[in-house]
């Protein structure tokens, strides 16, 4: 099989939960623990940093692997889903495994697939750590795809853990309240590994708490060690660089930094990576300020990371964002509410698996609405979500696809307006 072959394969044969979802879900680990074994057991022979939350981890995890890239040190990534190419999941010093890997990897294990029927999320974890252990990386950064406990990369022991808050998402799988959701992500904390959790949240601080001390593990809550903000944003509400100013609370210290991740969330993901690097310091890493420093300027072109309050273009103003929960999307409103313009074009489309409702009930009434549906069977249709979204005032019209939503926002806005692309990571990776 050429590389197209072999994805297509691999979507056909293997559940992929982006596409079809509960049903590609495996509530336990033993298809990745029989595979892993099938591999010689690749997750023992690097060093990882495992990483879970509700938002904030995809930003989080770059963030940490272009700091480490620039320290110096051979750096596995692995994170999901992926907006254009499947090979973004896996990447070694910001670099895309190549095609060949994959189609090797295919070829070589099609009978252990055939045998064990992993999902495709248990199939490509069993690919990123086979890959990170051949490259012989120093150290990998590790993002769960779902929850934590049950979630395939959940069988690594990694230098440290990271939770970075909890919110409402994936409720049909995780639970239907923040502390059932908060017990799911606790279950990446190990016995004796140090965990960091990045915003500390009063409705489930105490079952992070409790869980560590059950695991004998150090827990520190990066919110409580560090204070950031804001330094300067041009008067429409994006620049290039963000300029930021974090405090460390003890000892008193004070760096001024550029981000060319410009969302202002990042301020909340920012104090989770500096309580991580001083974790890693204290671990015996290399890392100096120059080092973070020049990575943060250059997340994107360091690790690839895309859809994160990214401008596509100027004239008019067009933004795209991958947030699309409750959480998620409160923070896409700051932000756009941070921007100057004359009228607000939102191109949304969802998922049907999740509860539309908590989202659609915060947004605008006064924006123009351009409802479409991503192509893929989780789609929510477009006329489904318009009749959802006119239930709270939202008004607009329907699109058969992404594209067709976005030229009609890009023909009807003017120079002075604002398009904001979202509601869907599938959303955002047909236009990005």
């Amino acid at each position: 099989m050429n590389y197209q072959q072999t994805i297509d394969y691999l979507y056909a044969q293997l559940p992929v939960f982006t596409r079809v979802g509960i049903s590609a879900y495996k509530a336990d680990l033993n298809n990745t623990i029989e595979l892993c074994n099938r591999l010689d057991n690749p997750q023992h022979k690097f060093k990882t940093i495992h990483i879970a939350g509700t938002n904030g981890k995809g930003s989080t995890s770059h963030m940490l692997a272009a700091v480490l890239q620039v320290a110096g040190y051979k750096t596995g990534l692995y994170t999901s889903p992926h907006l254009k190419d499947f090979r973004e999941r896996i990447r070694v010093n910001g670099q895309m495994i190549s095609q060949q890997t994959v189609i090797d990897f295919v070829a070589k294990h099609q009978p252990d697939f055939e045998d064990i029927q992993p999902s495709f999320f248990e199939m490509t974890v069993g690919l990123a750590f086979d890959i990170f252990a051949k490259e012989k990386v120093d150290i990998a950064v590790i993002e769960t795809g779902l929850g934590g406990r049950l979630d395939s990369t959940n069988i690594i022991t990694p230098l440290l853990s990271i939770i970075t808050n909890i919110g409402w998402d994936h409720m049909n799988i995780l639970g239907d309240t923040l502390q059932l959701i908060a017990a799911e992500k606790a279950g990446i904390i190990k016995p004796n590994v140090p965990v960091i959790i990045g915003e500390k949240q009063d409705e489930v601080a105490d079952i992070f708490i409790r869980k560590a001390e059950q695991e004998n593990a150090v827990i520190s809550f990066a919110s409580d060690l560090f204070n950031s903000k804001v330094k300067s944003q041009k008067s429409k509400g994006w620049n290039d660089l963000l300029e930021v100013e974090i405090t460390e609370n003890s000892p008193l210290t004070t760096h001024h930094l550029q981000l060319d991740l410009t969302g202002s969330y990042q301020l909340k993901n920012i104090k989770t990576v500096f309580a991580t690097i001083n974790e890693l310091r204290t671990q015996g890493f290399i890392i100096t300020d120059d080092h973070i420093k020049t990575a943060l300027r250059q997340v994107k072109t360091l690790t690839g990371l895309h859809g994160r309050w990214e401008v596509l273009s100027t004239n008019p103003l067009t933004i795209c964002d991958t947030g699309h929960n409750p959480d998620g999307i409160q923070e896409v409103l700051k932000n756009i509410a941070n921007v100057q313009y004359n009228q607000l074009h939102f191109v949304i489309g969802m998922v049907n698996d999740k509860d539309s409702s908590k989202v659609l009930s915060m947004l605008p009434t006064n924006a123009i609405y351009y409802f479409c549906q991503p192509n893929m069977p989780r789609r929510l249709e477009a006329e489904s979500l318009k009749q959802k979204a006119e239930s709270f005032g939202l008004v607009g019209q329907t699109y058969s696809s992404v594209k067709d939503a976005f030229a009609s926002a890009q023909k009807n806005a003017k120079d002075n307006d604002l398009i904001f692309v979202g509601g869907s990571t599938f959303v955002v990776a047909e236009i990005v």
